[in-house]
């Protein structure tokens, strides 16, 4: 059966959220081609068609990874295209951020705690799209900054994700459930202070 270039993108990007998941679960030194080409309902032998090696589609997933991240959050948290003024954003965004709900989603949450301890021993261009991805967060969190008037936004837009992806980590890292939670809500309240955003009542 032929088929057209449109069936071979979607099931490209079936593949790829697949290794998404993955990647998150396992890590993705740890990731099977054959086990992720199954999960997509597809034979190991169909990889090639699609990826030219394991490299190719860590690096193609850890794009898909952003992308989902960026929709989400310019969705529900900081983008053009969430509700609300630059404050009700960035509330929004560090609430879902710091939340249980995140903590406790490590096959569909953010990359970058997913991903932090494996960039070294990743290929180069894996490392590059992680970049990326870092860079286009931080410019959500620097536009809703400007937009608020704080100075040196993108400075502080770096150092605010990097709270976060911090406590995360913490978080989940933790067995205690109470101090997980304890972690999670004191980042957020001392970023919510620090950048003087007030809770809408």
């Amino acid at each position: 059966m032929r088929y057209d270039g449109d069936h071979k993108q979607k099931t490209r990007e079936r593949v790829l959220k697949e290794a998404a998941k993955a990647i998150r679960a396992d890590g993705p030194h740890r990731i099977a081609v054959a086990g992720v080409m199954a999960k997509a309902g597809l034979t190991h032998g169909g990889f090639y068609a699609h990826f030219g090696s394991k490299d190719d589609l860590i690096a193609a997933a850890i794009d898909t990874m952003f992308g989902e991240a960026k929709t989400r959050f310019g969705r529900d948290g900081v983008g053009s295209g969430a509700a609300g003024g630059p404050e009700a954003k960035l509330i929004r965004y560090i609430d879902f951020y710091l939340s249980a709900e995140h903590r406790d989603a490590r096959t569909t949450g953010c990359p970058l705690p997913a991903l932090a301890a494996d960039l070294p021993r990743l290929a180069p261009a894996s490392q590059a799209r992680y970049g990326q991805g870092v860079a286009a967060l931080t410019a959500l969190i620097s536009d809703a900054l400007e937009a608020l008037g704080r100075a040196e936004p993108q400075s502080l837009a770096s150092s605010v994700l990097s709270e976060m992806v911090g406590a995360l980590s913490l978080a989940r890292a933790v067995a205690d459930a109470g101090q997980s939670d304890r972690i999670l809500d004191a980042s957020r309240t001392a970023l919510k202070r620090r950048l003087g955003l007030e809770t809408p009542q």
